[in-house]
């Protein structure tokens, strides 16, 4: 059994949308993933996140059932549209509430929270009156609400992360229109790729400038990124494959690291991709104390030599018209049920892509995990690919410390199955299996093995 420090964060993570359920109740305002669920044929099986797993009326259960299995560190997300119902304005004392409750517990219970500002369910009312992300508007909004969450949650929350996967925000939701809100667009992702930038950018000037100091914690994003292995060792696709993950984690993460939008996408994407000022890029460069990493799987990069060629849409590091990149895997790499190659030696090179291009950055992980057809027999759910999976993973992680990476710390994705955006209910991540027609929860093995993880020295 390898050991991680003595320090090292281990922990597991959810979002407000996929678990919290509780729509309407306690003055909470609709998001724009209340309103994409309702449009025919968006969500599998027409499923959506109206009570989901109930999470906003079982949470003391659950923060229960994270002691039990020994949980050091959880991720939760906050919902934008509980805090302000409409983005704007003032908080919504009950949101308040709920999450100050949710915070104590965990303390109580010794688990530490991390808390992450927007995990996608963005207020509709946002949306519809100012354009959602497209907007310039929505940076100062962000900032507002963040300031709000800083001020009353910031006396215990010491690890914030301003946005999830701005990625999936602006590619899924801008521009393959899977996701909320369901947009198709060559140039709104880089749009709302700055906006989201900005935002980020906003919130941590808000929090260094006005909290950070008394209240001690720290901030970052977590970006999410699969490695990109060239297909042969010809120099074309070696430059694919650097072109696709500049693409996809550069595009977010070079703007706080470096100042500036990776030149592969400058040049590919020309007039559309929208230019910082120096005001911005002076705001932007730095914002980050940690990197954050969600990271799930692996696809060979070759020179598409032109050819435009149109991936699946958790397959592209961003438009592929614009990276010249075509996108494949070994087809003997086995795959959980998103059709995921299984590839641990793609996290080890990721992280130490990550490690060399920003200057040895101290990394957490804060999503890794696997969806499998779990079936629950007898009352458990023995399910062993899972474990090989994150034994798997977690041997990479280790190798990459060994190798000198300043990984400090791993979130499994996730705590127990959830509303799993397109796909609904079909697909478990989860640790916990959730009958969703009784909400139960019932610890699989893996959360088992986990937690045997967890208590190593």
């Amino acid at each position: 059994m390898r050991k991680f420090p003595e320090d090292f964060i281990w922990g597991t993570a959810t979002s407000s949308y996929q678990i919290e359920g509780a729509w309407q109740d306690d003055g909470k305002g609709p998001s724009i993933w209340d309103a994409f669920c309702q449009i025919p044929d968006r969500i599998k099986h027409g499923d959506h996140g109206r009570v989901a797993c109930d999470h906003y009326h079982k949470w003391r259960e659950d923060i229960t059932l994270m002691k039990e299995m020994g949980v050091q560190a959880y991720r939760f997300s906050i919902a934008w549209p509980r805090i302000q119902p409409d983005g704007k304005g003032k908080a919504n004392p009950k949101g308040i509430a709920f999450y100050s409750d949710l915070i104590d517990a965990l303390l109580e219970n010794g688990i530490e929270p991390w808390v992450t500002l927007y995990h996608w369910d963005l207020p509709l009312a946002l949306q519809l009156e100012e354009d959602g992300w497209l907007s310039p508007s929505i940076p100062a909004y962000f900032a507002e609400y963040a300031a709000i969450c800083f001020e009353h949650f910031g006396d215990r929350v010491k690890n914030w992360i301003t946005l999830n996967e701005p990625w999936v925000v602006a590619i899924l939701g801008y521009g393959q229109g899977v996701f909320a809100p369901g947009r198709t667009s060559n140039s709104e992702p880089y749009l709302a790729g700055h906006q989201l930038l900005l935002a980020h950018a906003q919130a941590v000037d808000v929090y260094r400038k006005q909290y950070q100091p008394r209240q001690q914690g720290r901030i970052g994003i977590s970006n999410n990124c699969d490695w990109r292995e060239p297909l042969t060792d010809s120099s074309a696709d070696k430059a694919a494959a650097e072109r696709a993950l500049e693409f996809f984690l550069a595009w977010f993460a070079d703007p706080i690291y470096k100042g500036h939008y990776p030149a592969s996408m400058v040049k590919g994407v020309g007039d559309r991709l929208p230019a910082f000022s120096a005001a911005e890029r002076k705001l932007l460069k730095g914002s980050s104390d940690f990197f954050g990493l969600n990271h799930y799987t692996t696809m060979f990069a070759a020179d598409s030599q032109g050819k435009i060629e149109k991936g699946s849409v958790y397959g592209n590091g961003g438009l592929s018209e614009d990276q010249d990149v075509s996108l494949s895997v070994d087809p003997a790499w086995k795959q959980t049920s998103m059709k995921w190659s299984i590839v641990p030696w793609g996290c080890r090179k990721l992280l130490e892509w990550i490690d060399a291009r920003y200057d040895r950055p101290e990394i957490v992980i804060t999503e890794n995990g696997c969806a499998f057809d779990d079936q629950l027999v007898d009352g458990e759910v023995n399910d062993l690919d899972r474990i090989a999976f994150y034994a798997g993973y977690l041997e990479a992680c280790h190798q990459a410390i060994e190798n000198g990476v300043k990984l400090s710390g791993y979130f499994a994705w996730s705590f127990m199955d959830n509303f799993e955006w397109a796909s609904g209910y079909e697909k478990r991540f989860g640790l916990h299996y959730v009958n969703f027609e009784t909400l139960e929860r019932i610890p699989k093995a893996s959360a088992r093995w986990f937690r045997d993880m967890m208590q190593l020295p």
